[in-house]
């Protein structure tokens, strides 16, 4: 199977996807199907999670990339491929085109994480840092396929990468036959569209829901308007999914086959991760975790049984750490007070030993003696705190209050 050219006039069928399948054996992985029950007690029916965090290179990307790559004219092939990505991307690509003795160079923003840079080289691409946003460095990468002859692989705009990404939908058939709705996060469209036909051909009454952070959700005025529509995205934590305009191919397929498309918070998404970590034990990134959201959001909103699409679990760890951080506080896991205490001696212990009956635990605690609204006796105190949820919030202030103290924030 090969489209050497995106053509949105040609209709992606079923038989497309079964050829990416059989193309992608002994290729990509067939990814665990893990129940949840904490979201099913939520949902309130089945609730499965698709792992493609757990596929080789860490998303879903490997497969259109593959599918893409092997499709080439023998010419093509040896005049190398190119892309432009921050991350899964370029690492489908670069894995791909190593199985495949095919060259690849992929081009990412000067500012992409180390750890995905680092990924990308092992296995294979030779790496160009360039521009510190993704346009720039995309219009790098197609400057570069014109000047070289190499083949510009687009990350969800062409038939091939639609199909390839479509076997996950086949899969979820295999997996879970009962399934009755399927969400599915949604950048550019590649996943979506490539789920949508390979699921719509054979359970028709199956719903696929697309996801998007609400910061950088191109299709709502996409499909509002009947075309793709650009937009200038904000900065949202799921990158993985924050793209500018819809291509051109999925978005014609998700118009036509998918049923709806859900927006989710930051605070959705910071909360999707935690729980994904917490109880399912799995790494996801927060564009991998937009389904879970979208069922934390509005759990009475999905007819079960319901599959969330785990699309990728490629996140640095320092921005875990900060969505982690994030997470906590969107749950009420954290408390930050502000009170007023006599300076004197053992004020402080005393108030230490408050927190530790309503079993509060102390991240951090900071001293304000210079504030003019301070009486000459009087000193502030910031506290940190890690607590149990929103109860024990309220009760933390409510104990410190019967005790005396002057919370003012």
């Amino acid at each position: 199977m090969s489209f050497s050219t995106p053509d949105p006039f040609r209709p992606l069928i079923l038989d497309d996807v079964r050829g990416a399948q059989k193309m992608l054996s002994g290729v990509a992985r067939m990814t665990a199907m893990e129940g949840s029950r904490h979201l099913s007690q939520l949902v309130g029916a089945p609730v499965h999670l698709k792992c493609e965090n757990l596929q080789r290179t860490g998303s879903f990307k490997l497969r259109g990339a593959y599918v893409r790559i092997a499709g080439l004219r023998p010419e093509e092939k040896a005049a190398g491929v190119v892309a432009a990505s921050a991350g899964n991307h370029a690492q489908g690509v670069a894995l791909a085109s190593s199985l495949l003795g095919v060259r690849s160079t992929v081009f990412m923003p000067v500012g992409a994480p180390l750890p995905k840079v680092a990924a990308t080289r092992e296995y294979g691409a030779e790496v160009i840092l360039h521009g510190t946003v993704v346009d720039e460095t995309l219009a790098a990468a197609e400057a570069y396929a014109r000047e070289t002859g190499a083949v510009f692989i687009h990350p969800f705009d062409h038939p091939d990468i639609i199909a390839g990404q479509g076997t996950v939908g086949l899969e979820i058939l295999e997996q879970c036959p009962e399934v009755r709705t399927i969400l599915v996060g949604v950048g550019g469209g590649g996943l979506a569209a490539g789920i949508a036909v390979a699921v719509k051909a054979v359970r028709p009454d199956v719903k696929v829901i697309g996801v998007q952070a609400a910061a950088s959700a191109s299709y709502p005025p996409s499909l509002a308007a009947g075309h793709p529509v650009a937009i200038d995205p904000a900065p949202t934590m799921a990158d993985g999914i924050k793209v500018g305009r819809p291509g051109d191919v999925p978005f014609a397929l998700i118009k036509e086959l998918v049923d709806g498309i859900r927006t989710v918070s930051e605070d959705d998404l910071s909360s999707a991760l935690l729980l994904c970590m917490e109880r399912a034990k799995l790494v996801v990134e927060p564009a991998g975790a937009s389904p879970v959201a979208a069922l934390l959001s509005d759990p009475g909103a999905f007819r079960g049984p319901v599959v969330a699409v785990l699309s990728g679990g490629n996140v640095d760890p320092v921005l875990l750490q900060r969505i982690l951080r994030h997470g906590m506080a969107a749950a009420g896991r954290y408390l930050s007070l502000r009170l007023r205490l006599p300076d004197r001696p053992g004020a402080l212990a005393a108030l230490l030993r408050s927190l530790s009956v309503v079993d509060a635990n102390v991240l951090d605690v900071s001293h304000v003696r210079t504030d003019p609204r301070l009486g000459l006796t009087e000193v502030e105190v910031e506290l940190h705190l890690e607590t149990k949820g929103p109860e024990h919030c309220l009760e933390v202030e409510a104990a410190l209050r019967e005790e005396g103290y002057q919370v003012i924030s």
